[in-house]
């Protein structure tokens, strides 16, 4: 079966779009390949049909859950067999996935980076039959791009393992970056693919205005369809979406301390219709495919084009005129400018909090391997007296130099320690079910007897013939006891401890690796800078540029080719008047004779020649009009 042939057997597509075709068929020829498309532009189908081709299953790793579980989602609903093993899963669930994976014939594995360098992964890895190793936001592997992981540092191992050409899409690296992921990911052959960037139905638009608020409202009354609004936090995020609802928009509000059945429920709303506007954090849009969306907003300057570039590439995916909107002022400039001391502390500064993180759960030195912290980040700072923004990236530093991984508001699962030792526990007097209970979770889980272990509430319910609600009343009932530690399901950030605590000295933290990471943040936020405030270059060549893409052609639709546009306008009509005024009328003329000539105010001529006409009379270039 032919590529286009199975594009439109199970997506319904009877033509590839713009370089689609091109990845296709290098991934088919068994090349490693770096796809760089926009936001919007396919990425899945560069991937999915190649492997729907090939014998075995494809390998996709990706850091966005939400986006994994919607794609497994989607295939499934296409015939196509796809399962995923992410954080979050309990022991059981990964190993009955990972079997599943080797024995199922399944066609699609999604699993999230830090599922990598498990033993239990690897170990499956060895017998299945792998078509492709696909690496999705791939620019999370380059140190530089602005949104590394350090655990993509893995992938490269992977290929030791399986010998499977690598596949990595990404929608925004610059050329630094791109090369970096080949680099990274052991390229046998550097091949990179790129579609154009242009999206001709986007006209970027950048407003510098102290009233935002008003701005924001002008632009929700005038623009119809559905929009998106981002803010920098939750706070401004809640209070955007009250002051819009206030003043009579569909609007409701989205971020990650929203529980997962508020931030589903939301979603869903707003992709269905039932909410116009969705005003959130970052936290949301990924891997969301509405097409319909009219309108981007960002209310406050993000810190990188990368950023801004893929969150504005969310409106009008259906090819239809949209909006990407910046709202700016001198105050955001400021902000941005003072975020480079908060979001690079010095090392001594990391170093303590890594120990102060240990210490606020009673950590001590060479051990914690495979603890997973519930993290309060205002408690503890609050415990400690730290700035909760400088503690926050010292934390992420920490994270990026491979200690722990940071997951900020995730689900966890109900987590059970026994507190007594076996010989205890067996001497004890426990009720019938409670017993068979603390059996079941002996036999199913390791390590209950030293800390807090991730169970699966339903596997245990069903093994022990109890209902969901009642098992959770008996682990309770046992907690009183002091049998057990109980921490029920919750939605929290989590610290997920890598290795055993360090000692003083010891943790490894590069200055060199942090400044570097400075100036390249600093570049960033000062390109940003720049595109807001640009006057003279289209702003999609500006982002164009930015990226790698030296050769485009002004938008027409922007602000800045707007103002070009009008000035223009602007000059032709001065000629004009100037024209009549002296040559035909030898000066001579009347109010009426410029509204007869170049009609009424009120005519859609040009801009307003009569403005024009008052600052010809002002400068003497022209006589004043008769009264």
């Amino acid at each position: 079966m032919e590529a286009i042939e199975v594009l439109e057997k199970y997506w319904g597509y009877t033509s590839f779009r713009n370089m689609q075709k091109e990845i296709v068929d290098a991934a088919l020829s068994g090349k490693d390949v770096l796809a760089i498309l926009p936001t919007g532009g396919g990425k899945s189908v560069c991937f999915q049909v190649p492997a729907m081709m090939k014998p075995g299953m494809a390998l996709v790793i990706t850091p966005l859950i939400a986006l994994m579980k919607d794609q497994v989602q989607n295939l499934n609903d296409r015939g196509i067999k796809a399962l995923a093993v992410y954080m979050g899963m309990s022991r059981r669930e990964i190993e009955l996935a990972l079997n599943n994976a080797v024995y199922g014939d399944f066609k699609f594995l999604y699993i999230s980076p830090e599922r990598l360098s498990t033993a239990a992964f690897r170990e499956f890895l060895k017998d299945m039959d792998i078509s492709y190793i696909v690496v999705d936001e791939a620019h999370c592997i380059s140190q530089w791009g602005y949104d590394f992981r350090p655990d993509y540092l893995k992938i490269a191992d992977i290929r030791n393992i399986c010998d499977a050409p690598v596949m990595a899409l990404t929608a925004t690296a610059t050329p630094q970056v791109a090369q970096d992921i080949m680099e990274k990911l052991g390229f046998r052959e550097k091949l990179l693919l790129k579609s154009g960037f242009e999206r001709p139905n986007l006209s970027y638009i950048v407003r510098n205005r102290e009233d935002k608020q008003g701005q924001l409202l002008n632009i929700c009354r005038s623009v119809p369809g559905t929009g998106i609004i981002y803010v920098r936090n939750r706070k401004k995020c809640e209070e955007i979406a009250l002051f819009l609802k206030n003043s009579g928009e569909s609007v409701s509000f989205y971020h990650a301390g929203l529980s997962h059945a508020a931030r589903t429920s939301r979603q869903e709303d707003w992709k269905s219709g039932k909410i116009r506007v969705m005003v959130c954090t970052n936290a949301f849009g990924m891997g969301i495919d509405k097409p319909d969306v009219r309108f981007v907003i960002h209310y406050e300057l993000p810190d990188c084009p990368e950023a801004y570039f893929q969150e504005a590439g969310r409106a009008g995916r259906d090819g239809k005129r949209s909006y990407a909107v910046l709202l700016w002022n001198n105050t955001d400039l400021r902000k941005l400018k003072q975020l480079s001391s908060v979001s690079f502390p010095d090392i001594e500064y990391i170093e303590d909090i890594y120990h102060k993180v240990h210490i606020f759960f009673g950590i001590p030195y060479d051990t914690g391997a495979g603890r997973e912290l519930k993290f309060d980040i205002m408690e503890f700072c609050r415990k400690f007296r730290l700035n909760a923004s400088s503690a926050y990236n010292a934390l992420k530093y920490i994270e990026r130099e491979g200690h722990w991984i940071f997951l900020e508001d995730t689900d966890i699962p109900t987590r059970i320690q026994i507190i007594p030792s076996r010989e205890e526990l067996y001497d004890a007097d426990i009720p019938g079910k409670q017993q068979m209970i603390l059996e079941t979770l002996m036999r199913t889980y390791t390590g209950l007897f030293s800390y807090p272990v991730r169970i699966d509430e339903e596997y245990i319910a069903e093994k022990t013939g109890t209902a969901v609600p009642e098992l959770r009343q008996l682990f309770y009932s046992l907690s009183l006891e002091h049998l057990v530690r109980y921490i029920p399901a919750d939605h929290s950030s989590v610290i997920y401890l890598k290795e055993n605590r360090l000692r003083p000295k010891n943790v490894r933290l590069s200055p060199e690796r942090l400044e570097r990471l400075k100036t390249s943040w600093t570049e960033r936020t000062d390109a940003m800078i720049r595109y807001a405030g640009e006057t003279d270059m289209c702003r999609s060549r500006f982002l164009l540029k930015y990226f790698g893409q030296e050769e485009s052609n002004d938008c027409g639709t922007c602000d800045v080719c707007r103002s070009r546009k009008a000035r223009s306008v602007s000059k032709g009509t001065e000629k004009a008047l100037c024209s009549y005024i002296i040559n035909e009328k030898e000066g001579d003329y009347t109010l009426e004779d410029i509204n007869v000539a170049f009609g009424s105010p009120k005519s859609d001529y040009a801009d307003n020649y009569l403005s024009i006409l008052r600052s010809l009379i002002d400068d003497g270039t022209v006589p004043p009009y008769k009264m």
